[in-house]
């Protein structure tokens, strides 16, 4: 539901192929997303996520990726003609 809280840790690198499309169902919202990574995170090109991504490393998203949500990472944050969207609060 809207007020329930999804954490997703992963102990290596995220890499997510070309088209595919990560959409919240039953409620959820993109601020209560979060996906913890301990290495890099590249998402493909028209890639969709929802959530906010963190990164110990880096976080890369290539061309036309579309994220619903925040970005952070402790080095640098690569986008290639992608859109970040903030959440609704």
């Amino acid at each position: 539901g809207a007020n329930d809280v999804w954490i997703f840790e992963i102990a290596q690198d995220l890499t997510v192929a070309n088209g595919v499309n990560v959409s919240l169902a039953g409620g959820a919202l993109p601020r209560n997303v979060f996906w913890q990574v301990s290495g890099l995170i590249q998402l493909g090109t028209t890639v969709h996520m929802e959530g906010i991504m963190l990164s110990q490393t880096a976080i890369t998203l290539g061309t036309g990726a579309t994220v619903n949500g925040r970005l952070l990472a402790q080095s640098a944050v690569s986008l290639d003609s992608s859109t970040v969207t903030a959440p609704t609060p």
